[in-house]
């Protein structure tokens, strides 16, 4: 998963666009990017490592212009180097510089295409690098120097048809302004907003409404599945829907986990539907759980904390903060490696005692990707003196691979692929184990928004929206994936950097 900015503005938007990135750190902590234009010249900083680490006030100061973009970035497949960082940019036609949320299931067919059609060349293993080409190709066409709105929404509708998967897209086109794009399925979010000053309106798209907050922008609305926003230099606004046949279909992980809960998306507040979630969640405890004797409810934090509490209420149960999370310890579903995931979990999390201590206690978390993270915190609370542990996911069982932008691991590497509810229980240790239905988790997003007929949810019923995913791809990802290769690619790439680099600043 990643997190995207743009920022058409009045006066420097390098502090807006850091701004933005930092309250999106959540999306991706591997790599973080800002690209301005100044005197018709890209001013680029981008590197591995959190927003913090990234941008020092020497980077700053050369990112001058009224208008830039910012991505922050977590590898789904291949290496996590800063060869793969975002924005990319390609100098041909005009210039432009795009930054990227998602994954484009035909990156192989586009690939060879721009090779051997478009005598275009894609120098990493990013599929953004390969959108923007493609967005490049498809904006060469035209053959104008001077492009109006309508020969860049032209351009973004023969991008549609070319391209598959997941997207949402910024990019900036020197001398014309930037545009911001979404797959025709809206699959991945792209909010707009817009803020009025004495020079003038500015225009912000990101990829959580949280952003506009943080930048003082007043969210506007959603990004429709297949429309393009193009903002001119000179601050003009232009929309247009450029897709055949537009759907929503919106991730739902983005609300089981990875938007922030202070963040609508698609006119659904997140922290509306995890408590929508643990409601529904409640309910099937009740019935299906009536005879056992739960103690109290204890949240793994942070993301279920909202749900567990409603759990809670619904069970009429004292609601407890068992764990103390270390805050200066990453996510551990976004590290790249197994081991260093199965390292982090204990230096994530501390059990307080005396919450545990002789109770029966129902653990709620989120999800269960792998399993490696629940294991160990049944053990911890155990080891705190519980006398049962109950296990409770506000998600259904994850039992494929994520296809569109989400590191969701390897079918291998699930825990639910091939498993029935006794063998994911005993395998993460736990007393009893209760799973969230699909259509209850439905339910409880689209509660919010009843227009959203259908979600994204590939990653608990196999359905791949597309309709492109065979087991083909699926053998292809799944050896992208596999974290062997990923931490020896990373540790090769990481090597070859710090040679290149040594003695830079």
């Amino acid at each position: 998963m990643c997190g995207i900015v743009g920022i058409v503005g009045n006066t420097p938007v390098n502090q807006s666009l850091y701004d933005g990135l930092t309250v999106l750190q959540h999306r991706g902590q591997d790599a973080a990017g800002i690209v301005t234009i100044h005197d018709n010249t890209f001013r680029l900083r981008k590197a591995n490592g959190l927003v913090k680490d990234v941008f020092h006030t020497r980077h700053m100061m050369r990112l001058q212009g009224n208008i830039g973009i910012g991505h922050i970035r977590y590898p789904t497949a291949g290496t996590s180097s800063s060869s793969e960082a975002q924005p990319f940019y390609a100098n041909s036609p005009f210039g432009i510089s795009l930054a990227h949320n998602g994954n484009l299931t035909n990156a192989d067919e586009l690939k060879d295409w721009l090779y051997k059609e478009a005598c275009r060349h894609v120098n990493t293993t990013s599929d953004s690098e390969i959108l923007l080409n493609i967005l490049g190709h498809e904006l060469q066409q035209g053959g104008r120097f001077e492009l109006t709105p309508d020969d860049i929404f032209k351009a973004i509708a023969n991008v549609h048809k070319r391209v598959r998967g997941a997207y949402a897209t910024v990019a900036l086109i020197i001398g014309n302004g930037m545009v911001a794009f979404r797959d025709p399925n809206g699959i991945r979010p792209l909010v707009f907003g817009k803020r009025e000053t004495e020079k003038g309106a500015e225009y912000m798209v990101a990829s959580e409404s949280v952003a506009l907050d943080a930048c003082d922008f007043t969210f506007v609305r959603d990004v429709s599945p297949g429309e393009a926003i193009f903002i001119s230099e000179d601050g003009q606004l232009h929309s247009k829907q450029c897709a055949e046949n537009p759907s929503f279909n919106p991730c739902i992980f983005e609300y089981v986990y990875f938007a922030r809960p202070d963040s609508a998306i698609d006119k659904i507040s997140v922290y509306g539907s995890r408590v929508e979630m643990g409601k529904k969640l409640g309910e099937k405890i009740a019935k299906e759980w009536a005879d056992e004797d739960i103690d109290v409810v204890i949240p793994i934090p942070e993301t279920s904390c909202d749900s567990a509490l409603q759990i809670a209420q619904t069970l009429d149960l004292p609601y407890r903060q068992g764990f103390v999370k270390n805050r200066y310890i990453g996510r551990t579903f976004i590290m790249p490696g197994q081991e260093m995931r199965k390292k982090s979990v204990r230096r994530k999390l501390n059990a307080i005692s005396t919450e545990f201590a002789g109770k029966n206690v129902l653990l709620v978390d989120d999800s269960i990707v792998r399993g490696t993270t629940s294991e160990q915190i049944i053990d911890m609370a155990r080891a705190a003196g519980a006398k049962k542990v109950y296990f409770a996911s506000a998600a259904p069982e994850i039992r494929f691979p994520n296809v569109y932008g989400i590191d969701m691991p390897s079918a291998t590497e699930l825990i639910a692929h091939g498993r029935d509810l006794d063998d994911i229980c005993q395998l993460i240790g736990a007393d009893k184990l209760i799973f969230q239905s699909i259509a209850d988790l439905e339910a409880a997003v689209a509660v919010a928004n009843p227009d959203i007929k259908q979600f994204e949810t590939s990653v608990f019923d196999g359905q791949y929206i597309t309709k492109d995913i065979d087991q083909g791809y699926l053998e292809k990802l799944d050896a992208l994936r596999n974290n062997e290769s990923k931490e020896l690619s990373d540790k090769n790439a990481d090597s070859i950097i710090d040679m290149h680099n040594e003695g830079a600043e």
